[in-house]
């Protein structure tokens, strides 16, 4: 457990890129950080070098693409810490590069949409109790400039599949989500924002098709602006491009869409109480 008085936040894909770079900032800064990753020994270096530079860490290994075990890092977390100050859902995976093919997740979801927005849909829900006991708390999450409307009707992209298009719409997702759940906090102390942190950073999801075009510590000053900065305290709802305010897609403003997309989402993970038997195989 920290020491009375200490943050904490929980930072999913901290073991390498951006998400290792606000972890080590944030270790710096006094918080105990609880780094996930998917490989154990990264994990532990990660510990080790916030530890000595005379921070708090520890490491929770969880892979994303299974809802069971979002579920075990969800309990992972409220066996580590009595409070949780600050989420930040980071982690993420590509595009697949220029021959990506479809993959699917251990449910048999859509491999994108599984890892970059419902695992962090289910995660964050699992972890509301404990970030409302922590109050006042901060929910961020990491989604991209690259965005693409849902297809409500083919959800799992089942029909004319590209890596690009899958990205896409798993960072949209994450938009609406943030707005969505924005409201549904209300009142609570708990604010939940969503950005791009920067074009193009220096990290390995970038050079699977591109060339870097900033770099890691731009975006993760870009992250610590929502995570942690004063100017941000009771702010609610909002999509950043970097460090300035800014639109995402039009999806994201629809009502009607915000619902449908809790509605499947809930249903998805679990996490709707009526939820149909066959539910999850509708929406594959």
């Amino acid at each position: 457990m920290a020491k009375t008085g200490t943050k904490t936040a929980l930072i999913t894909g901290s073991t390498d890129g951006v998400g290792r770079m606000v972890a080590s900032r944030l270790g710096q800064a006094g918080w105990r950080v609880l780094v996930h990753g998917r490989d154990s020994a990264r994990g532990e270096e990660v510990v080790k070098a916030i530890k000595a530079a005379g921070g708090e860490a520890e490491f929770l290994r969880a892979d994303l693409s299974s809802l069971a075990a979002v579920r075990n890092l969800a309990a992972a977390v409220q066996q580590a810490t009595r409070r949780l100050d600050l989420l930040l859902n980071n982690a993420g995976i590509g595009t697949g590069g220029p021959q990506g093919v479809r993959q699917t997740s251990a449910e048999g979801y859509e491999l994108r949409f599984a890892v970059n927005y419902l695992s962090g849909f289910l995660l964050t829900h699992l972890l509301l109790p404990l970030l409302k006991a922590s109050a006042p708390s901060r929910i961020v999450n990491v989604s991209s400039l690259g965005q693409q409307a849902i297809d409500f009707d083919d959800v799992m992209l089942q029909h004319d599949y590209s890596g690009m298009r899958a990205y896409r719409q798993s960072k949209l997702a994450q938009i609406l989500f943030t707005l969505d759940l924005a409201q549904q906090l209300e009142g609570s102390g708990v604010t939940v924002n969503a950005l791009h942190p920067a074009t193009f950073m220096n990290t390995a999801m970038v050079r699977e098709f591109g060339t870097p075009r900033s770099t890691v510590e731009e975006g993760a000053d870009a992250i610590l602006k929502l995570a942690i900065s004063p100017e941000m305290e009771r702010r609610s709802g909002l999509y950043f491009n970097g460090q300035t305010e800014a639109t995402a897609d039009a999806q994201a403003y629809d009502a009607a869409a915000r619902l449908k997309l809790r509605t499947v989402s809930a249903e998805l993970t679990g996490l709707s109480a009526d939820r149909p038997a066959a539910a999850a195989q509708t929406h594959r």
